[in-house]
């Protein structure tokens, strides 16, 4: 099994292409901090968390004492990621070093852009009522906040999260330092064909979050893994519905965020590093009626936010 596959960053760091989510609804911190430590075990090397997740302290403490206790890995083999809510658009870099302090780090490897959202200072919470928002996005303050992190050596690389191609445009129409990544929902029924071009066109990274179609979350479905077309691949290749969806993501040049708490999962999503679909699977695939799950409503509202409609957000990219 192929552990250690990597993309290169257009910053010049190397992203394991298999990452671990950690993002939990009812996040159990123990439960989340075994889990790690279990990913570790196994090969993950690529760990995704965020503020608003709740796992920073548990995915800290796993990787702490992986690192300097059991000493089973050094720190320069881990890439950590973690995400700036809404609620810190205004400070960056204070938010960087609270995320580092909950996780005991003294820098992470990536630091993104949760969503191209700007909320009051005491919104941190996942889903902001309609007094939370800031009615424009000073999206220029923000990326200067996100460039002092990455001169402070407070991250190795930043980036955006849930952008659209309009939005990336526009970021990189001012940016000192581009974006080298862009985390999105994108699995076989939401292939992001339009965003992938451009990123790769701007040697932009391209993460899929939710890369089985999120099943387990509130928000998830299993209509990806319960596909026929998927199902049938799966046979065809004596593999799961799920290492063939991380398989197809895969395939398309960026890396993939999987997050399962379930030993035996966490073992077969790894094996996707292994299959590989050939062009006929990537054709059928391409047939597949496509359909956004995480759509964002949550952040879109005709008063405060400056977001009237899911459309406004993605920039008609839905």
């Amino acid at each position: 099994m192929k552990y250690n596959q990597m993309s290169r960053l257009n910053c010049g760091a190397n992203i394991p292409i298999m990452g671990f989510g950690t993002y939990s609804c009812e996040n159990v911190r123990e439960e989340t901090k075994q889990a790690v430590k279990i990913a570790l075990k196994m090969g993950y090397k690529h760990f995704d968390t965020a503020r608003i997740y709740g796992s920073e302290a548990s995915v800290g403490e796993a990787l702490t004492e992986a690192i300097f206790v059991d000493q089973s890995v050094e720190r320069q083999d881990i890439f950590v990621t973690s995400k700036l809510w809404g609620s810190d658009h205004h400070d960056p870099v204070s938010a960087l070093n609270q995320t580092l302090l909950n996780m005991g780090l003294e820098y992470v490897d990536m630091y993104l852009v949760h969503w191209p959202v700007q909320l009051k200072p005491w919104a941190t919470y996942p889903v902001p009522n309609e007094q939370d928002f800031e009615r424009v996005l000073d999206l220029e303050t923000t990326w200067a906040g996100m460039e002092k992190c990455l001169d402070m050596g407070l991250c190795r690389a930043i980036g955006v999260s849930n952008f659209s191609t309009i939005k990336i445009q526009r970021l990189l129409s001012f940016a000192s330092v581009p974006p080298a990544l862009n985390q999105v929902e994108m699995h076989p029924m939401w292939r992001q064909s339009k965003l992938r071009e451009f990123c790769r066109d701007h040697n932009i990274h391209v993460s899929a979050y939710s890369p089985l179609g999120g099943p387990g979350n509130a928000w998830g479905s299993t209509a990806v893994v319960d596909d026929p077309i998927i199902q049938s691949i799966a046979l065809k290749h004596k593999a799961t519905p799920a290492q063939v969806a991380l398989s197809w993501g895969l395939s398309k040049g960026g890396s993939v965020i999987v997050k399962s708490f379930n030993k035996y999962r966490m073992k077969e999503n790894m094996r996707a590093l292994d299959l590989r679909l050939d062009d006929r699977d990537l054709l059928d695939i391409e047939r597949m009626e496509e359909k956004k799950i995480m759509r964002g409503e949550f952040l879109v509202n005709e008063t405060t936010s400056p977001y009237k409609t899911i459309q406004d957000l993605w920039d008609d990219e839905i």
